[in-house]
């Protein structure tokens, strides 16, 4: 009951990123500069970490991870590439929008947020005092997957109607995923593989989407700014992190 009730914790930082990212779309390139550090720290202080922490505790090598999450990054790309990018627009790509391709990218964020859920509950099944540790890193840096979700949604031509549809989607994750412990517990090899996975699936976003989306409209006296704002991204998971660590 305790994991259910710190989940809604998550929601509320959750609703609260996605309100500030459509408040201030008008920065929407800012916005998503910071989105793009956040991914790569999600990604190498908070993913990494963990995928090592189970490989030692399961006394497993990590190359099943690691081999996960260059499936990640390929499947995302084999998607965007051959489903959801229409060959006859192939030559227009860098100004073309997708609203399909911000849709799978913010799915991808909510399957994060159902396993953040999870997270919590699994936490509280090993002791109270983990899980509320878990449920702190969760709630830090929900705030920034709110963002990151609108922020994908919009720069892909999405409706504001549509993004704060997914907004709410993303939010109600974490509450599901707590919900879901109730009656199952993930074994730590396939929570291992998945971990890769979605790793994989951030690398992508982070790299090959948001961060050149976030420059590509940039003011010629804007990129140190850019670059600053996904330093701090980053720095600020890292932060988190090491808050709870």
């Amino acid at each position: 009951m305790t994991a259910t009730l710190l989940s809604f914790a998550a929601f509320a930082a959750t609703l609260g990123g996605g309100a500030f990212a459509l408040h201030f779309r008008a920065s929407i390139h800012f916005i998503l500069a910071f989105t793009a550090g956040v991914l790569l720290g999600v990604v190498a202080f908070d993913l990494l970490p963990e995928i090592a922490g189970l490989a030692g505790r399961l006394e497993v090598s990590m190359t099943g991870a690691m081999i996960a999450m260059v499936a990640g990054f390929l499947v995302f790309h084999g998607i965007e590439k051959f489903i959801l990018v229409h060959h006859g627009h192939e030559r227009y790509y860098a100004a073309h929008r997708h609203p399909a391709v911000g849709v799978l990218s913010a799915l991808a964020l909510v399957g994060h947020s159902f396993m953040d859920g999870v997270a919590i509950g699994l936490g509280f099944q090993v002791s109270p005092a983990v899980g509320i540790a878990v449920a702190l890193a969760v709630v830090g840096h929900d705030f920034c997957d709110g963002m990151n979700t609108v922020g994908l949604m919009l720069v892909h031509r999405n409706t504001p109607r549509r993004s704060i549809a997914m907004l709410v989607l993303d939010a109600i994750a974490p509450v599901l995923g707590a919900l879901a412990t109730l009656a199952f517990s993930m074994p730590p090899l396939a929570l291992m593989l998945y971990l890769g996975f979605f790793a994989g699936f951030l690398l992508y976003i982070g790299a090959a989407d948001v961060l050149p989306e976030a420059h590509s409209h940039a003011a010629p006296g804007t990129a140190g700014t850019l670059i600053a704002l996904t330093t701090a991204g980053a720095a600020f998971i890292f932060g988190v992190v090491g808050m709870i660590g």
